[in-house]
């Protein structure tokens, strides 16, 4: 009769016995997957960090090798030079460059890069120098347009646009022409790619000309200095003007 009246007791005693059993499994389990999750979690974030890091390596390579063609295309003696810092959203801000006045440079010198003109050399020390991009509002650039050949002054604007000043109301002007360094203001040799129109203005007495630049100012990380004064005539590297893209209109 004991054994018959303890076996209640027994039953419930070996089914929590198998539930605690059961839970202590079920809690190891859950805290091996939690590891094993955390452990993947790292493994996709080295991955994605490994990709990125390629990613810029292979971008990078890639920007070297085209700076590298346009070094060999223009007749000019050339220094390369990495940029650093980017500080162009900053008030008066520009960009850096890892070179100065030990590497031979100078203030007023051009900087240009594969996709077109940068800017220009605006301070230097030993190590340093600081670049006014073109899109710089204290920035002014010597250019002429691809078709009339008319000249003018490129004036920084803002990121990446700038506006071209003193081309006459009687000038035929379309959205999408290319506009080139014209030489005259002795930084940057005749026909260097600068941009492309993307909005003509008339005024009173002139055309406001609204530019596109071409060069990637918040992507470039190599470029190319010219040399001090170079001669205005030299045999331009960029394509010529009937077969370059028409941007922004017919």
């Amino acid at each position: 009769m004991l054994g018959v009246l303890s076996r209640p007791s027994q039953v419930i005693s070996s089914r929590i016995e198998n539930w605690k059993y059961q839970r202590a499994q079920a809690i190891g389990n859950h805290r091996a997957a939690e590891i094993e999750i955390s452990a993947l979690r790292q493994r996709v974030e080295y991955l994605q960090k490994t990709a990125i890091t390629d990613a810029q390596k292979t971008s990078e390579a890639e920007e070297a090798v085209r700076l590298l063609g346009l070094k060999r295309a223009l007749p000019l003696e050339t220094k390369g030079a990495r940029i650093i810092a980017n500080l162009r959203k900053a008030p008066f801000g520009g960009l850096v460059l890892d070179q100065g006045e030990e590497g031979g440079l100078g203030p007023d010198q051009g900087v240009i890069c594969p996709e077109g003109v940068v800017g220009r050399i605006w301070s230097v020390i030993s190590h340093q120098a600081s670049v006014l991009p073109l899109d710089s509002f204290n920035a002014s650039t010597g250019v002429m347009l691809a078709r009339s050949r008319a000249t003018g002054v490129l004036q920084g604007v803002g990121p990446g646009k700038a506006e071209i000043r003193y081309i006459g109301r009687q000038e035929i002007v379309q959205v999408g022409e290319p506009v080139f360094t014209s030489g005259l203001d002795r930084v940057f040799p005749r026909g260097l790619l600068v941009g492309y129109v993307s909005a003509v203005k008339p005024r009173d007495l002139e055309l406001n000309l609204e530019v596109t630049l071409a060069a990637p100012l918040d992507r470039v990380h190599l470029v190319l200095i010219l040399p001090p004064k170079p001669p205005m005539q030299v045999q331009p590297p960029s394509t010529p003007p009937s077969q370059l893209p028409n941007r922004g209109g017919k």
